[in-house]
């Protein structure tokens, strides 16, 4: 039952005297706050407690959800909104003095997760436990996540991120569950009256410790967990080595092992970066298979059943050891016979792919794996050898096709491969991106394993990003068309009803001009810039990547710079709005930050372009920051080269509150010009089609820079020292000579859908008009419909 007001301020009260022994006038705001999330995890623990019973007893199929990231971003709102108790919950604190606006800024982002693919997993486990399914995530708990990005001199500096301070309260250890993994060592093979037994000797150990944090659903019974590992060292301390004085040497065991734990996606451009890679992924796959082997033992007599009461996906590549370890626990476990195993394990793993990237689809140097897995080694080299002679067998026509679609290849591991031979389905997540799998990347595994392959098209966590987001919106919408939207996202098709109203389109407007305010408020603040809210808010906010081709937004932005310096041209005012984080070891994408900040310090303080013109880099990008950002866009850059983006998911986020999308037909950009039609949507550039096209005909960036007398002035002026008298050689070389994702091939037709972008925006009517029918048209990309979509064609199925 739903506390009262009274009984959540009598729990707070009695937290508060038996954790920090205070009464609420002697508390300071950390003490409450620490109070508040200990009284809710406290709620969430019993409701776990209570579904666990329920599944268990109708001994309910469960889904395992391995994603290497989870970008969850704070919880406090998200479980108050979730239980409903939001309301209640700001009256208590204020009856105890205190507000709950503010201890919800206390609260730091979880360090887990990255980018976009840690954000869908995040939105999956909300929508799957709103809708009731049991579904369980593993991963890493990360100490210090992926850093914390401050701008200096134009420069991505990266600090910890040491978000476990205030964020602990959402983590449950379950020390007495802990897990032991194996690295190094040697594999030695003997007969005995069973036959031959493959023995792993002389490793060395890790502790995997969990940590549960709860995730809590709307309106719903459910409570899923998020499990977490932390590494650390059986043998922590050596207290001989200590008594000798060797204090440091005394704790090496254990600072060996927690650095598997410390952060995520440690840089990988030296060879130890790569080995600790490779270790964070063996870690959390084995210590989370073998909790799954587990619980399923708890329940069922044997492994036999476990493809009937298991699905265990793999979402992108970096858990794809969940292959070759299972196969490990099944066969030197569990004494199961090498073909017995294989089928349990081909029906158990699903695999969810998110690119063509080529550095994406992993690929592991064989000698690395030899050297800390060597088990798992002479596993995947079974797989690969069984593999490959059933195609020599069964598939004649692909015999030329072996050594590419071989596990092993070039003395490298593919990890993309070992999932495409094991999993039971394999799904893209939009369908340009599904189709390309199926007719290019995939197309050998599609033809011998026909229905494997297939689409589930990503979504998004609308209660998140619209009903906590944007407050004003939800409000407005749920006055024209009643709540229903909240569990359905499709009912917000009803909006369209109201097109062509001029009093709702007017109202539309200034809840835009009021989150543009609340943002500029924000810039303000954090970079010490005043924007002008009537301005147009163009933005582009994601991971840092030459794919996504931040840097031909920039080179337009430079380019409207100089028609404004040379020409005296005048342009609609614009905002542009940037944030990303580049991978640390990413040079490029680090000298594009550079690029684009001090451009930006260019002309935010030029007085004849100033007024036109701003250009902000918000620094330290994150969900809490994507919750102030998105609801103020107007533009959403969505400009990556066709081909390229396996779907995005800000492209949805923003459509959902208002932003029109200026993009290229790629991902689900495709889905989303589908769903609101030509006349709501800016789309310019080439094709995938003829991407390749010119691919295979020969790209020459260099002729563009000869012939097109705009591209020319631009790189000029950078090649000058232009832009803030620095040099940015790499960058102008990189356009001239490589060009690799076609930046200066598609600026024409960037500059001209910008042009289109400007007279739309001066239509204030039609911009209102435009903006209603993209919000009306976003039920396709709902969480719940991609969750609903995995429960019926691949997890239940």
């Amino acid at each position: 039952m739903k506390p009262t007001v009274s009984q959540l301020r009598d729990e707070l009260v009695r937290t508060l005297k038996n954790d920090y022994g205070y009464l609420p006038e002697e508390a300071t705001d950390r003490q409450i706050y620490g109070t508040i999330l200990t009284v809710i995890q406290n709620q969430l623990l019993s409701k776990r407690a209570d579904y666990l019973e329920k599944i268990r007893k109708e001994n309910q199929k469960r889904i395992y959800y391995m994603s290497m990231e989870f970008l969850v971003g704070r919880s406090l709102k998200n479980n108050l909104y979730n239980l409903n108790l939001e309301a209640e919950m700001k009256q208590a604190v204020a009856d105890l003095g205190f507000d709950l606006e503010q201890i919800y800024e206390m609260e730091p982002d979880a360090g887990l997760g990255n980018g976009g693919l840690g954000r869908l997993a995040s939105c999956y486990m909300d929508a799957a436990t709103t809708m009731g399914y049991p579904v369980t995530g593993f991963s890493i708990r990360y100490e210090f996540g992926i850093f914390k990005q401050q701008i200096v001199d134009g420069w991505q500096v990266e600090y910890p991120d040491d978000w476990l301070e205030l964020g602990k309260y959402w983590l449950a250890p379950r020390p007495d569950e802990a897990m032991e993994v194996h690295f190094d060592g040697n594999v030695i093979e003997q007969w005995d009256e069973k036959g031959l037994r493959t023995i792993h000797k002389d490793y060395y150990t890790v502790r995997a410790v969990p940590y549960d944090m709860m995730i809590s659903g709307k309106d719903s019974d459910a409570v899923n967990c998020l499990r977490l590992w932390r590494a650390e060292s059986p043998n922590s301390f050596d207290m001989s080595t200590f008594s000798r004085g060797e204090y440091v040497k005394s704790m090496e065991e254990d600072a060996k092992a927690e650095a598997i734990s410390k952060v995520l996606y440690p840089a990988d451009d030296h060879i130890e970066g790569k080995r600790l890679r490779l270790k964070q992924q063996y870690f959390f796959v084995s210590a989370s298979l073998q909790n799954i082997i587990q619980t399923h033992l708890r329940q069922n007599p044997s492994l036999d059943n476990l493809p009937d009461k298991a699905v265990i996906h793999i979402n992108d590549t970096h858990p794809a050891l969940c292959v070759p370890e299972l196969m490990r626990i099944l066969l030197d476990d569990c004494g199961y016979q090498w073909e017995k195993a294989w089928d349990i394990v081909c029906r158990t793993l699903a695999y969810t792919n998110h690119t063509v990237m080529s550095e994406a689809l992993e690929k592991w140097d064989i000698n690395l794996f030899q050297q800390h897995l060597p088990r798992i080694t002479s596993i995947i080299k079974e797989i690969d050898r069984r593999f490959c002679e059933e195609v020599f067998q069964k598939f004649p026509e692909k015999r030329d096709r072996i050594s590419q679609m071989a596990v092993i290849g070039d003395n490298q591991v593919r990890m993309a491969n070992l999932c495409l031979i094991a999993c039971f389905s394999v799904n893209g997540v939009s369908k340009l991106h599904s189709e390309i799998l199926k007719n290019d990347l995939f197309r050998d595994y599609n033809d011998i394993y026909p229905g494997k392959l297939t689409n589930v098209t990503n979504g998004i966590a609308a209660r998140r990003w619209l009903c906590q987001g944007n407050p004003l919106l939800t409000d407005f919408i749920t006055e024209l068309i009643g709540d229903g939207f909240v569990h359905d996202l499709d009912q917000l098709k009803k909006l369209t009803a109201f097109a062509d109203d001029k009093e709702v389109l007017k109202k539309l407007a200034d809840i835009k001009l009021a989150n543009k305010k609340r943002l500029a408020k924000y810039i303000s603040t954090a970079n010490g810039i005043n924007v002008d809210p009537s301005s147009l808010f163009d933005v582009q906010v994601k991971r840092l990547h030459e794919y996504k081709r931040q840097l031909m937004n920039a080179l337009h932005i430079c380019w409207m710079y100089l028609q404004i310096k040379r020409n005296g041209a005048s342009f609609q005012p614009r905002t542009f709005l940037f944030g990303a984080k580049a991978s640390p070891g990413y040079y490029m994408a680090k000298e594009i930050i550079r690029f684009i900040c001090s451009l930006g310090d260019l002309i935010n303080r030029d007085p004849q372009a100033k007024d036109m013109l701003k250009v902000i880099f918000l620094a330290d990008y994150k969900v809490s920051l994507a919750e102030t950002i998105y609801p103020a866009a107007e533009i959403s850059e969505q400009i990556s080269q066709a081909g390229k983006e396996a779907s995005g998911t800000g492209n949805m986020k923003m459509m959902l509150n208002g932003a029109l999308t200026l993009g290229t037909m790629d991902g689900a950009n495709i889905e989303i010009f589908d769903a609101v039609g030509k006349d709501n949507i800016f789309i310019f550039g080439m094709n995938t089609e003829e991407v390749n096209t010119l691919y295979r005909n020969g790209y020459h960036p260099r002729s563009l820079y000869d012939s097109d007398p705009q591209i020319r002035e631009v790189l000029d002026f950078i090649q000058q020292g232009g832009v803030d008298g620095k040099k940015f050689d790499s960058i102008v070389n990189y356009l001239l000579n490589n060009d690799t994702y076609m930046s200066l091939a598609d600026f024409e037709s960037y500059r001209e859908c910008q042009a289109k972008v400007a007279s739309a925006y001066q239509d204030p009517a039609l911009w209102n008009r435009m903006s209603l029918l993209n919000i009306a048209n976003t039920g396709i990309f709902s969480a719940d419909r991609a969750v609903q979509e995995y429960i019926d064609h691949i997890w239940y199925k």
